[in-house]
């Protein structure tokens, strides 16, 4: 066989395991797709109202309009940390030396986590979004072509953010130094464009939210799924992405070739 084929076969081997370990073990993806789905019980049911008069909507309509892409990005955010704890136990419970030593492409083991979690991550988002379709959110401007790239940058984020979890997961010591290392890729989309404009916050933090990853994929989602404007966000989006991938893949790879702890 050639290495091309070799790999992958060997990397879709790793990719069922994966899939099968999550579902056995259900608990921690269902755990972490609570948060996502609270806060859009709690801000839409709750707060609704209150944060519509703040963005200039008219009723509790139009914030959710607003919210959902936000939501979906911090779904995505919330998924990383299963994976981080995932790569984690693999690297204590010595399967990662036991990879080392087997006749298998060695990119096959990283690239199994990937794909598992970046589908683990897409199944969640939707059905994140199912919920809320449930609660009212409508995106009738959208067409067919917007929706293709929405679903594509949800993909690419996905991707980015996994590969960072996997290294995290990695050089974690333990699952519970995992979670906590992981712990960013939630609170990031809070202190976003995800819940409140940044033009609404204090001069100070408006520099916080912007200038960090989340913020221009909300944008870019909330464009192409209700027709505001992207502005520069998308390709500010890829670029993150893009860099996003390649620090993990290269960390992960490391941690990966090192000696086994």
């Amino acid at each position: 066989m050639s290495s091309l084929s070799v790999a992958v076969r060997d990397s879709s081997t790793m990719l069922r395991r994966n899939l099968l370990h999550a579902r056995r073990y259900p608990s921690l993806t269902l755990n972490l797709l609570l948060t996502p789905v609270m806060l859009l019980l709690l801000f839409v049911y709750i707060f609704g109202d209150t944060m519509s008069a703040g963005i200039g909507g008219g009723d509790r309509s139009a914030y959710i309009a607003y919210l959902v892409p936000g939501i979906l990005l911090m779904t995505i955010g919330s998924t990383m940390v299963g994976t981080a704890v995932s790569v984690s136990g693999d690297m204590t419970e010595g399967i990662m030396a036991r990879f080392r030593t087997m006749a298998i492409h060695r990119g096959s083991v990283l690239f199994g986590h990937v794909a598992g979690s970046v589908l683990q991550a897409v199944i969640s988002v939707v059905l994140v979004g199912a919920v809320g379709v449930a609660m009212g959110f409508r995106s009738t401007d959208a067409t067919a072509l917007e929706w293709i790239a929405a679903f594509g940058l949800l993909a690419l984020v996905a991707l980015a953010f996994t590969w960072i979890a996997v290294g995290m997961g990695m050089a974690s010591p333990n699952a519970e130094a995992a979670s906590n290392n992981a712990l960013p890729l939630i609170l990031l989309p809070l202190i976003s464009s995800a819940f409140t404009p940044i033009d609404s916050m204090p001069g100070w933090f408006q520099p916080i939210a912007e200038y960090q990853p989340f913020t221009p994929a909300i944008e870019t989602l909330r464009g192409l799924l209700l027709g505001t404007e992207i502005g520069n966000s998308g390709w500010i989006t890829i670029a993150w992405c893009l860099g996003l991938t390649v620090l993990g893949h290269r960390w992960s790879k490391a941690q990966f070739d090192r000696d086994p702890r």
